[in-house]
């Protein structure tokens, strides 16, 4: 009996007769509609879900679909449940079974299906009606699959309108996304800590496709994360602790909460795997035959009960799930059971061992003796060798007679592999060649390929400075008959840094000149093949036989380049794939005898990769990219210059990544000058010479990865 009724059971207590009245009337007045009978029907081709109502509704509910297992979960806010058992068996069409569970002020119409497919739903008095949409039966598929696949291959993905999250009542986590329409497919699941949700036939906007960390919000949910996997959405929600979930739609919003398990310190503990409707037990000295009729009746199943289970129980359980009091009574008598269908036989475990034994011996009698068969498999995609390796234990191409544990093949089973046409001969009984075409179905599949795409940029900036100066001059005046009385030394000559042999005595000699007079000479030196820019100025006197020259010579040069490289390759997943371009260079080199020999190197532009696609959709690359280049020749061959980068990465399909870069800097400055004269202040810039000089050169790596499959991966 409910508080309500307590309370109720009270006031009538405390008023009498009239009191009793007044609460009729105030139940009237707030009577709330009830979930009365849950019927199955066929009208005009369709299945029909009739649910009977105490009260008309007031609109429509809301509801959601679950792809697998194929579910429709229908929720009526403010409506209670009088049906004596929340499940109602329909077994009928696509139809199983219907499942009604009340919450707090709502209650859950879940139906279960044996396909998905949609739904309508329609108010027709105290009734509500759901129908379903008819479902391609296996025979009209197997009859049509061209046509089957072309029209899913046309109908184009819907894009997700939005991803929010909201921090509910309680600290629950309310993840919400917004729907293109509320037709489209959702799957809930749990894999491992997580909860994965994907909608089916959709597309991720790339604003959408993101990382939200929730875990300042102080609800269990840590990140969420949303990805696109071929033509579905993947919406990966990553929580901590013990958590539950539930999951509504509301037109084209659906909402997951996430909430923390709640242990009540009256209650036992639920154990894992237990979903049974809850019951009370409380007897003293109970028969074990007849406690398992009490909760054969309760659970409507069918409970065949061995001769040999024998003994009393004493038990107090207060709302625990049915198959958990099960499991308790079972394992205090040392009890076992084997389920088939709705069917349960209880006897004592080392009872149904050895009749599990005795039916396993029996089976491999049979198949010792049952006549072996020989069928064919047309393989598309895989070789017929690399199957027959995986199906025999030996590893070879033909064998037989020898399978061990490990091979899918009996023991007198034996695989030949065709490498002409490809296929493969198995001849074995015909329980183990259903379970060899199961598994060639599932690897003789179209590999995913990937587009690899490397750029490899090489920069260069060199900036260079360099400023010197030759200074001379020469007094001829004692050889080409200068002014009298003038004289120095027997030969009346002087020259200032030239040459003095230049200046011959010998009627008829030239004599110095502004190329052999020079006594400072350190020009500015030239820089990457380019010489120097000068500026000369040569004072004479009027008859030519004194002069003073003075060149200034200076040279700037700055350069940039850059060489972008950029090979591809397509490759199947988790092959690799291997491109180069370049040159092989000779180099001798000694053999065993002593004599010599020829080899070559290579100075090439390589890309070798191996790609790994990830359910996600992401792409593991283990990579080896290599940039040549020739250096300078040496005694024998030459020298290479060598740029290399091997890693392994995860990129997002479609993506690029810097995957390494080398940065070099080199600066030099030099200066010569003649001493003592090159350190005086501004003039003695006429007896220096200055050169400075910086090099850059930069190379990064990036790499792009597109699955073919994807519409514009190649372009």
């Amino acid at each position: 009996m409910s508080k309500w009724v307590h309370a109720a059971a009270r006031l009538i207590g405390a008023w009498g007769l009239g009191g009793a009245l007044l609460l009729a009337a105030l139940g009237v007045c707030h009577a709330q509609p009830r979930i009365q009978t849950v019927t199955s029907s066929i009208q005009g081709g369709s299945e029909v879900v009739r649910i009977e109502l105490s009260e008309p509704l007031a609109a429509l509910p809301a509801g959601f679909v679950v792809q697998s297992p194929p579910r429709i979960a229908l929720d009526f806010p403010g409506v209670k449940s009088d049906l004596a058992r929340n499940a109602v068996e329909l077994n009928h069409g696509n139809l199983r079974l219907a499942h009604v569970v009340q919450a707090e002020d709502r209650t859950r119409v879940v139906l279960n299906l044996n396909r998905p497919t949609n739904y309508r739903t329609e108010i027709q008095g105290r009734s509500l009606l759901v129908s379903l949409d008819q479902v391609a039966t296996a025979t009209q598929v197997a009859m049509e699959p061209a046509r089957a696949f072309a029209d899913s291959a046309n109908e184009s993905a819907l894009p997700l309108r939005d991803i929010d999250f909201r921090r509910g009542v309680e600290n629950t986590g309310r993840v919400v996304v917004d729907l293109a329409n509320n037709q489209v497919g959702v799957d809930i699941r749990q894999q491992g800590q997580n909860l994965v949700v994907e909608f089916l036939r959709s597309s991720l906007p790339e604003g959408l496709r993101r990382r939200l960390d929730v875990t300042d919000f102080g609800t269990p949910v840590q990140t969420i994360t949303a990805v696109q996997t071929g033509d579905r959405v993947r919406l990966v929600i990553e929580p901590k602790g013990l958590w539950e979930h539930s999951a509504y739609q509301s037109d084209n919003q659906l909402v997951v909460e996430v909430r923390q398990q709640k242990v009540n310190a009256d209650k036992l503990t639920d154990g894992p795997g237990y979903r049974g409707e809850k019951l009370s037990l409380n007897f003293q000295n109970i028969d074990v035959r007849s406690l398992l009729q009490v909760i054969a009746d309760f659970t409507n199943f069918n409970i065949v009960t061995s001769d040999t289970v024998q003994g009393s129980l004493t038990l107090r359980l207060k709302d625990v799930p049915w198959d958990q009091a099960l499991d308790i009574i079972l394992q205090a008598k040392s009890l076992g059971m084997k389920r088939s269908g709705n069917v349960l036989q209880i006897a004592p475990k080392e009872e149904l061992a050895a009749k599990e034994k005795s039916e396993l011996e029996a089976q491999a009698a049979i198949r010792d003796l049952e006549p072996l068969r020989t069928q064919s498999f047309q393989l598309n995609y895989t070789k017929a060798a690399e199957i027959a390796l995986q199906l025999s234990r030996s590893g070879g191409a033909a064998t037989g007679g020898t399978a061990g544990s490990r091979s899918l093949l009996s023991a007198r089973g034996s695989v030949i592999a065709e490498p002409r046409t490809n296929q493969l001969f198995v001849s074995d009984i015909p329980s183990r060649l259903t379970q060899i075409q199961e598994m060639i179905a599932k690897l003789d599949v179209p590999v995913r390929q990937v587009l690899i795409e490397a750029r490899i940029v090489e920069a260069t900036d060199t900036f260079g400075k360099s400023l010197g100066v030759k200074l001379g001059g020469a007094d001829l005046r004692g050889i080409r008959g200068g002014d009298a009385g003038y004289s120095i030394g027997s030969g009346n000559r002087l020259a200032l840094g030239a040459n003095y042999d230049a200046i011959s005595a010998t009627t008829g000699a030239s004599g110095a000149t502004s190329l052999t007079s020079q006594m400072v000479n350190l020009p500015a030196q030239g820089i990457s093949g380019t010489s120097a820019a000068t500026f000369a100025i040569s004072l004479f006197s009027s008859a030519a036989n004194r002069f003073l020259n003075l060149e200034i010579s200076a040279l700037e040069a700055d350069g940039k380049g850059r060489v972008v490289s950029s090979p591809r390759v397509v490759t199947a997943d988790q092959t690799k794939a291997l491109i180069e371009q370049g040159t092989e260079f000779p180099y001798q080199q000694a053999t065993s005898s002593g004599a010599t020999s020829i080899a070559f190197r290579k100075a090439v532009l390589k890309l070798e990769v191996t790609p790994q696609i990830t359910p996600e959709g992401n792409i593991i690359l283990d990579l080896d990219v290599n940039k040549d280049s020739p250096g300078t020749p040496v005694e024998g061959g030459m020298s290479i210059n060598t740029k290399r980068v091997k890693t392994q990465v995860l990129v997002e399909n479609g993506g690029t990544v810097v995957i390494g870069g080398i940065f070099e800097l080199t600066e030099r400055e030099n200066e010569s000058k003649v001493p003592m004269l090159g350190d005086i202040p501004v003039l003695g810039n006429l007896f220096k010479q200055k050169t400075r000089q910086a090099d850059k050169q930069e190379m990064l790596v990036f790499i792009t990865p597109k699955m073919i499959s994807d519409r514009g991966a190649v372009r």
